[in-house]
């Protein structure tokens, strides 16, 4: 499997055919209630992957990686093991499926893909939706965790200034600049030192990835070379796995996502470098 994507013609001629697991991996930065969302219409024999609740809840930062344990656990009562085909969507088109997409390559999932476009391509093609939630068969699901996908905060921070590592924010511009304020209280503004404002959105077309061309075209122009290690971040690690998945597309083979984002380095008390 090479691409990290499925268009919705493919999937839909799979339904049915019990060959494929499908997620609903929406979450919202603002709190909107997608599990409820997706109880009253989803994809037919989809489940949801809560974002929040499968997470390390050991650590105050939201959403930070499970453990492999906690993951195994989780997508087992999904009905997943890790041979499984699995395509994840969301509601808004590309948003938090990346990160769902992310956890799964982070834990050895080899068969894992994104639906092209999400729900809004599916409902566009006028595929089939219900509101009846399959109750899934629990497997046993055996995690191969991938620690080269991951940078914690103090070995980031050792890389600052050296020629193999560029640092990618998806956050907006003027967030970035400081120009904004944070979504979350209590955090500073700015961006980590050396890093390269890349806002998610300007990845996306019609709610879902950009051509492979159009890609490689700003990673070039970013001044990404092959050899380099390009390390994702945004706010809380969700819209970074955005960028990785487009790292991934274009065949970049050094990607590392910064988990705790800028819900961590932008902690006062951490005093880590930052500039505006």
């Amino acid at each position: 499997m090479t691409s990290s994507q499925i268009d919705v013609e493919e999937l839909n001629g799979l339904l049915g055919k019990g060959s494929v697991k499908i997620l609903d991996g929406s979450w919202d930065l603002g709190g909107a209630d997608m599990k409820t969302a997706f109880r009253k219409a989803h994809i037919p024999t989809a489940q949801f992957f809560d974002l929040d609740a499968v997470s390390d809840h050991s650590i105050d930062l939201p959403h930070m990686a499970p453990s492999p344990a906690q993951f195994a656990e989780a997508v087992g009562k999904l009905g997943i093991s890790e041979s499984d085909h699995v395509v994840i969507y969301d509601q808004q088109g590309l948003f938090s499926a990346a990160r769902i997409w992310w956890t799964f390559k982070l834990m050895g999932h080899h068969k894992v893909q994104i639906l092209k476009g999400g729900l809004p391509a599916w409902r566009g093609l006028s595929a089939p939706l219900t509101d009846e939630i399959s109750a899934p068969t629990f497997k046993s699901y055996k995690a191969n965790y991938n620690a080269d996908l991951i940078v914690k905060i103090y070995d980031l921070s050792a890389q600052i200034g050296i020629n193999g590592f560029m640092i990618f924010d998806a956050r907006s511009r003027a967030r970035f600049h400081g120009a904004a304020p944070e979504p979350r209280p209590g955090l500073i503004s700015g961006h980590i030192p050396q890093s390269h404002s890349l806002p998610f959105d300007q990845l996306l077309e019609n709610g879902q990835l950009r051509p492979v061309s159009d890609l490689k075209s700003i990673f070039d122009h970013m001044g990404l070379t092959p050899d380099q290690t390009a390390v994702t971040t945004c706010g809380s690690g969700v819209t970074a796995a955005i960028i990785a998945l487009a790292l991934h597309e274009i065949g970049h083979k050094h990607i590392k996502l910064y988990d705790g984002s800028w819900a961590e380095w932008g902690q006062p008390h951490l005093n880590m470098p930052v500039n505006i």
